[in-house]
C-alpha cells in the first residue's frame, strides 16, 4: 500500500488527547502504511504517548500548536485570533502537502471556516457541505448536508448531489449511484419551492441517477445511495437517528437484564444481539466529511470515544486511498460547465 500521512488535531473535542492519541495508536497498529502528525500542545500530547506502547514512534510526528479553539468559540474569532491553534496547524499541514488529510473533533463551525480559508474550495462550489453515512436495510446511504448550510438554494443542493454522487462512485466504485431528494412526500406537488426547483435541476442531469423524492420513512430502506437535503433538516435527521439507535441498544440490554429467565435467554441470543448492536451503533459511522474543499477534512463527533474516533481516522484513510477531492473536482466541473452553472 502507498504510504499515507494524516494530521490529527489532538486538542479538539470534549476529551482531547486522552481519546485522540489512544485512537491514533490503534489506527497505527491496524494500518502499517499509516503515519500520523499529532498536532497540539506538546506537554499534553507527550504524557499520553508515554503511557502507550512506544513501538509507533517512527510513524508519529508531534507538531506544536500554542492555541486551542474552544468548542463554544465563534468561527470568526478562531479565524482572526487563533492562527496557531491545533486546528489551523493541522489544516495547514494538509495545505502544504505534509499530510493528505486532517481529522478533528473540534468546533464544527470553526473547522469549516478554517478549512475554507486554508484549503480553499473547488472551483464552482459555492459552499462546502458535510456528509456521512447511515445504515440501511441494503447497506449504507450517504446523507448530505448535515449542518454546514442551514439555508440552501436549488443550485447548492444540486452541487451537493453532484459531489455526493462523485464521492460514492469513488469510495464504493458504483458507476451510477442512486440520488434521492429528501421531501415530505413522493408526489411532484409536495415540498417547498426550493425542493421543487432542486428536483427540476436533478431531473435534467444526464450524469446523475436521480430517483426522485425520498420520504423520511424511506431513508433506512436503502432506496438511494445519496440523499440530499439542506443542513438544518439533515442535522436534525442525523441526531434523531443517533438517539433512536442508542435508545434501542439501551432498551434491549435492560429488557434482557430484567430477571433470571431473560438473562438466560440473553445468553442464547447474545451473538445476534451483539451483531445487531454493532450494525446500528452510531460510533462505527463516526467521521463526517467536509466536501467541496481542495483537501480531505474529517469531523469526528466532539464526544466521540476511542472506537468512534478510530472510525473517523479510517474514513480519512479511505478518502485518501480513493483520491476523493480530485474525483469530485473533475466530475463537478464537467457537469457544472455542461449546465452553464460554472
Amino acid at each position: 500500500m502507498t504510504a499515507i500521512t494524516i494530521a490529527i488535531d489532538c486538542m479538539g473535542g470534549d476529551l482531547g488527547p486522552s481519546v485522540m492519541i489512544p485512537s491514533a495508536c490503534k489506527a497505527l497498529a491496524k494500518y502499517p502504511y499509516l503515519s500520523l502528525i499529532l498536532v497540539g500542545l506538546p506537554d499534553r500530547i507527550e504524557p499520553e504517548l508515554v503511557r502507550l506502547d512506544g513501538r509507533f514512534s517512527d510513524r508519529i510526528k508531534i507538531k506544536a500548536a500554542s492555541q486551542i479553539v474552544d468548542m463554544s468559540e465563534k468561527p470568526s474569532t478562531a479565524l482572526r485570533k487563533k492562527k496557531d491553534s491545533s486546528m489551523s496547524v493541522a489544516l495547514t499541514s494538509v495545505a502544504e502537502g505534509e499530510a493528505q488529510a486532517c481529522v478533528s473533533a473540534g468546533n464544527t463551525g470553526a473547522l469549516m471556516v478554517l478549512s475554507r480559508y486554508i484549503l480553499k474550495m473547488i472551483t464552482g462550489v459555492s459552499r462546502p457541505a458535510i456528509t456521512s453515512t447511515l445504515p440501511t436495510e441494503q447497506g449504507n446511504t450517504r446523507l448530505i448536508d448535515l449542518g454546514a448550510n442551514v439555508d440552501c438554494s436549488a443550485k447548492q443542493l444540486y452541487e451537493f448531489a453532484l459531489m455526493g454522487s462523485a464521492m460514492v462512485s469513488a469510495l464504493e466504485h458504483k458507476a451510477k449511484p442512486k440520488v434521492g431528494l429528501l421531501n415530505i412526500g413522493s408526489e411532484a406537488i409536495k415540498g417547498n419551492e426550493q425542493t421543487k426547483e432542486t428536483a427540476e435541476l436533478l431531473e435534467q442531469s444526464a450524469y446523475l441517477n436521480y430517483i426522485g423524492y425520498v420520504e423520511g420513512n424511506d431513508v433506512y430502506r436503502g432506496v438511494a445511495d445519496i440523499i440530499v437535503c439542506d443542513g438544518f433538516v439533515g442535522n436534525v435527521l442525523l441526531k434523531g437517528s443517533e438517539g433512536v439507535a442508542r435508545l434501542l441498544i439501551s432498551r434491549l440490554r435492560k429488557e434482557f437484564e430484567r430477571n433470571f429467565l431473560t438473562k438466560l435467554l440473553s445468553a442464547i441470543v447474545m451473538p445476534v444481539l451483539q451483531a445487531f448492536g454493532r450494525r446500528i451503533n452510531p460510533d462505527q459511522y463516526n467521521g463526517a466529511s467536509f466536501i467541496g474543499l481542495q483537501g480531505i477534512v474529517i469531523k469526528s463527533h466532539g464526544a466521540a470515544n476511542q472506537q468512534a474516533t478510530l472510525a473517523a481516522i479510517e474514513e480519512a484513510i479511505r478518502e485518501v486511498e480513493n483520491n476523493v477531492p480530485i474525483k469530485i473536482k473533475d466530475q463537478l466541473e464537467e457537469q457544472l460547465r455542461q449546465y452553464k452553472l460554472l
